[in-house]
């Protein structure tokens, strides 16, 4: 993908969706830094404008980015550019972000979570769009909470009294937002880098399970997955960066509908004239 894609969304992104749908867009992984190993971010730059963009053109609720979204933690460059474009974003779409493990380390510490907090606010919180109770958690410190343990049990104890607030606001969807996929394939699959271990994994996938959540949005895994725990979906989504696995770059939206709730990620160089 090139620049010249952002001239495309114009011709291509006003037609996707009716205006009375209610919809938002879930971006993951612009990850500054990743295409030229932090000597450069120029593909990803062009990649989140194209994105941002199409944003613009489809005007959904919301837009929430699942993390990675920079390659370097603390790299100020890196966030300084994702910061400028998302700046872009209609002021009337809010935009949640979310930290990834290459925004606050594969091991989160009391400083890294201290810094992402500085530059961009809550690491989790939640949001009410229309009938969407929006959950958003930092899973880096669910992957690994080792060395901010006090950190991980407050985040813990916030999301089940959270989870209880979300359950008896009788919102039609609790979904949650979160970096890291539970599991790519199987619950059961063994603890790899792309997945939140088992020792955590059962424990958190019931918890959410047992308050009505359906669905749980996430990224890390550079291309798209869909695997189910239930009648709970794990949505993988593909990146707005660098893709991997033979992947393509793009977004998904999530449409609201009374039937209930429908996705569909569409690659940047392939947005179709409807959905």
């Amino acid at each position: 993908m090139t620049r010249r894609l952002v001239l495309l969304a114009a011709a291509v992104c006003p037609a996707l969706f009716a205006a009375e749908d209610f919809f938002f867009i879930q971006l993951t992984d612009p990850q500054f830094g990743m295409y030229a190993s932090n000597k450069g971010f120029e593909q990803e730059t062009a990649n989140l404008e194209f994105a941002v963009a199409a944003v613009n053109r489809l005007k959904p609720a919301f837009v929430v980015v699942t993390g990675d979204l920079i390659h370097q933690d603390g790299n100020a460059q890196q966030l300084a550019e994702y910061r400028r474009i998302m700046a872009k974003v209609r002021p009337e779409t809010p935009v949640y972000s979310l930290p990834g493990n290459h925004d606050v380390g594969l091991e989160p510490t009391a400083e890294t979570l201290a810094a992402y907090r500085k530059a961009l606010g809550k690491d989790y919180y939640s949001f009410r769009s229309g009938p969407v109770y929006g959950i958003v958690l930092n899973s880096p410190l669910i992957y690994s909470p080792a060395k901010a343990p006090g950190e991980f049990q407050k985040q813990e104890s916030w999301l089940r009294e959270e989870l209880k607030k979300a359950k008896a606001s009788g919102a039609p969807h609790i979904i949650v937002f979160q970096h890291h996929p539970f599991f790519i394939k199987d619950v059961d699959e063994k603890d790899v880098y792309e997945n939140i271990p088992r020792e955590r994994r059962t424990a958190y996938l019931n918890l959410l399970r047992d308050h009505g959540v359906k669905f749980v949005f996430t990224g890390h895994y550079h291309q798209n997955a869909t695997p189910r725990y239930g009648d709970m979906e794990i949505v993988v989504t593909g990146p707005v960066g660098k893709p991997l696995r033979g992947a393509k770059s793009g977004f998904r939206v999530v449409k609201i509908t009374p039937a209930g709730v429908e996705h569909k990620y569409y690659d940047f160089g392939d947005l179709p004239a409807k959905p």
